[in-house]
């Protein structure tokens, strides 16, 4: 389905309705083995998800911002990538990292608390979490006109919230990646709520994806929990990137739980809406569009289930038998640890 939703400029995009049929004129075609790692990826995304939210809960976790509802645009965003590109995502975005090759257990100590649970593998390239919000999206934009003025055929693509398009850091590397013809993509994940504000209430435009007109770069507005939709349009923004174009990509889907772990939801949203969101769950659907092409199975399930249980487990286990080296707090806070910072480090070894 196509439509426009915006003075016949903006498009949205959809290839999988609620009942998970496909438009087959726009349905990619994706090997089978494609597709059922984009479902066990989705499906891993939320077993680590539930089990963070589980881990707080116990006090063997700090804050943690939860995922559920976002899957689609956290697997089919960046599976659309290139191996050589870079993704630079937010606090909601451990998919975004699974889905990229982050191990889980270093996920896991990141949001014990362990900085060091944020280097990232060589190869894993995805940024390290950024909470504060919109400032990720300069550099994004930094990164991908480095590798336009090296001629290297790479690109960057960046993950926000629709609380972020009202930062100025958002419209400032918009302009900056159109005037420059950075090769970035910016995926912006408008879950209708920035904390306890909805859209409504911090926009007036009918989209934010004509906010890309404005800078004369290529806008659309996809379904977000439809997985395929997400990847189609990402797949195509990625080509349009290689010739210097950017693209805004604004995914509607929306948060399920809370906005953290600190959050209490049900004092700014109804439980109704939420539940009107849950016949739209991105897993649900795409596990319908599989049936219907005779790939999943409940077999297959309880199989993809219990592999995905047993990768979390395996990694809180790992995680929660690291521990820091305390004396190294001193050794990042320059390039190059001043005397005084030397001094303190020394005396901290010493037990002062």
């Amino acid at each position: 389905m196509r439509k426009k939703v915006f003075e016949g400029s903006i498009e949205y995009f959809q290839v999988l309705d609620e009942d998970g049929k496909a438009d087959k004129a726009l349905e990619p075609k994706l090997p089978e083995k494609e597709l059922k790692r984009m479902y066990e990826l989705m499906v891993l995304c939320r077993v680590f998800d539930k089990k963070a939210v589980s881990l707080q809960r116990q006090g063997r976790m700090y804050t943690y911002a939860p995922l559920e509802g976002q899957e689609a645009c956290q697997v089919g965003g960046p599976v659309a990538l290139e191996k050589e590109d870079w993704v630079f995502p937010t606090y909601r975005d451990n998919g975004a990292y699974i889905t990229r090759g982050a191990p889980l257990d270093l996920l896991y100590e990141y949001w014990m608390g362990f900085e060091e649970g944020a280097a990232m593998p060589e190869g894993v390239n995805v940024f390290p979490v950024s909470i504060t919000v919109g400032n990720h999206l300069p550099m994004a934009v930094g990164m991908a006109w480095g590798f336009r003025m090296r001629k290297q055929k790479k690109a960057t693509m960046v993950m926000f919230g629709d609380g972020a398009t009202s930062q100025g850091d958002a419209h400032e590397a918009m302009n900056f990646a159109s005037v420059y013809k950075a090769p970035c993509i910016f995926l912006c994940q408008n879950n209708q709520w920035a904390i306890s504000t909805p859209s409504a209430k911090q926009m007036c435009s009918n989209t934010i994806a004509q906010r890309a007109l404005g800078y004369g770069i290529r806008g659309i507005q996809v379904d977000g929990n439809d997985v395929l939709a997400v990847y189609k349009a990402v797949s195509e923004a990625r080509k349009r990137a290689e010739k210097g174009e950017p693209t805004l990509v604004e995914c509607i889907t929306y948060r399920m739980g809370l906005h953290t772990t600190a959050d209490d939801p049900k004092r700014y949203r109804s439980d109704k809406d939420v539940e009107a969101w849950k016949q739209k769950d991105p897993i649900e659907r795409f596990r319908k569009y599989l049936k219907g092409k005779k790939i999943w199975n409940e077999k297959y399930e309880r199989k993809v289930q219990e592999e995905a249980v047993k990768k979390a487990e395996d990694a809180v286990k790992k995680a929660e038998t690291f521990r820091a080296d305390p004396a190294k707090f001193f050794d990042f806070v320059y390039e190059k640890k001043t005397p005084a910072l030397e001094e303190q480090k020394q005396a901290f070894l010493r037990g002062e």
